[in-house]
């Protein structure tokens, strides 16, 4: 179906954005004719979500924008329990401590993307907590478990890929589903949601919960699900050499963030701006067919519209503008990454690749060794002479810094102190 009526599901579409979704055109309908309420669920395993995360952050941005009302679901409840979606080996298990301040940090992530309040299309953060940790056991049973067949759970992926692979999944997680499905019906009963969104190896779960909805209180429900992404070459999304793109700063400056989408892969430029950004579609097919050096200014217009949703519009351009500063200019712009040092270590000397190491440029000693030797390994803009360089005073600047750099694009300031 392509001619929708509502807003919501014609932009999605346009951009990319859906993978699958049950009863498009009844659902097409029902966002026509009034105000709806949409979730989708975020685990607290780390205390800050990552670039995987956000397309579904995306999803929840456009549902307000086109009139809607949004609910960030948090999982203090089911991540005490672990998905078992997508992986083979089980979750290590967080206390209750950990998780409340994972939960903390995660939220102020949102803060850029949606506006909560009470009003019709308000934002909500909700933790699944408030309603799993008050469920008996042999009531859950008989309410819940009488809807669920194993023989259906055994088919969903979550649970088919472990048994294939002769994984071990314990029961706990077997449970999982179950309480996703549950949390459906329990935000229906709460804030009237219909809509359940998240990625397309949710979908078993998610259908699981309209149907559960369905039998247990006769509400109609809606699964829609988003592609699960990878770079043009293949690699998995958000994820670098350097590990994780965390949406936290303090996890990540927006500096770096800002230089991972400008890294971007030529092919991947188009795509990135459909999904990430709210920048209009024409313009986006113009800078999707720029070509040789131009399309460096479309990766640098994806940063920045990217890290403007993420950290602001102050980060952004800072992050702009010293890139611009570090890239074309040479200069040592001080919002470059910066760590210290204390002083009385450069008056004997620092091995260059120990200092690389440091800095975080490198995962080990030997790989800051190897950056040297192939001249990647640089000091003040220059090239690092050898793997025996050491580092002295005599490299600070009049302010006590140098600056560090793995390549042409990666940075770090170093302050003696």
């Amino acid at each position: 179906m392509t001619n929708f009526k509502s807003d919501f599901m014609r932009i999605v579409h346009e951009r990319g954005m859906v993978h699958q979704c049950s009863d498009a055109a009844r659902l097409d309908e029902m966002l026509s004719s009034g105000i709806r309420t949409a979730y989708i669920g975020f685990d607290c395993t780390a205390d800050s979500l990552h670039v995987g995360h956000l397309l579904q952050i995306m999803l929840l941005r456009w549902w307000q924008k086109t009139g809607h009302k949004p609910i960030a679901l948090m999982g203090g409840g089911t991540t005490k329990v672990g998905d078992p979606s997508g992986r083979d080996e089980t979750r290590q298990l967080l206390t209750n401590e950990q998780i409340d301040a994972n939960m903390a940090s995660i939220k102020t992530s949102f803060a850029n993307y949606l506006t909560f309040g009470d009003g019709p299309t308000g934002a909500v953060m909700a933790n699944n907590a408030d309603w799993l940790d008050k469920l008996l056991y042999i009531p859950l049973l008989r309410d819940v478990g009488r809807h669920f067949s194993v023989n259906r759970m055994l088919t969903m992926d979550s649970v088919k890929l472990r048994l294939e692979r002769d994984q071990p999944l314990s029961f706990l997680e077997f449970n999982y589903m179950i309480l996703q499905s549950y949390d459906f019906v329990e935000l229906h009963k709460r804030h009237n949601c219909i809509v359940q969104m998240g990625g397309s190896d949710q979908w078993g779960n998610i259908v699981m919960g309209a149907d559960l909805g369905r039998r247990m209180a006769g509400a109609d429900l809606f699964a829609l699900t988003s592609p699960l992404l990878a770079t043009a070459s293949g690699a998995k999304m958000g994820k670098t050499a350097a590990g994780a793109v965390w949406l936290n700063p303090a996890r990540l400056s927006a500096y770096d963030f800002w230089q991972y989408w400008r890294n971007a892969e030529d092919a991947d430029v188009g795509r990135f701006l459909r999904l990430f950004t709210e920048l209009p579609l024409p313009e986006i097919a113009r800078l999707e067919a720029l070509n040789g050096q131009e399309v460096n200014d479309a990766k640098k217009i994806l940063a920045t519209e990217v890290t403007r949703l993420a950290h602001g519009t102050a980060a952004a351009e800072l992050a702009a503008e010293t890139a611009r500063r570090t890239f074309e200019e040479g200069a040592k712009a001080d919002a470059l990454p910066t760590i210290d040092v204390p002083r009385a270590r450069f008056a004997s000397g620092i091995p260059a690749f120990e200092l690389l190491h440091e800095a975080g440029l490198v995962e080990s000693r030997t790989e800051a060794r190897k950056l040297i030797k192939g001249g990647g390994g640089r000091l003040n803009d220059k090239p690092i002479a050898g793997d025996a360089a050491m580092v002295g005073e005599t490299d600070l600047d009049g302010s006590g810094t140098l600056k560090l750099s793995a390549g042409r694009k990666r940075h770090v300031l170093v302050r003696a102190i």
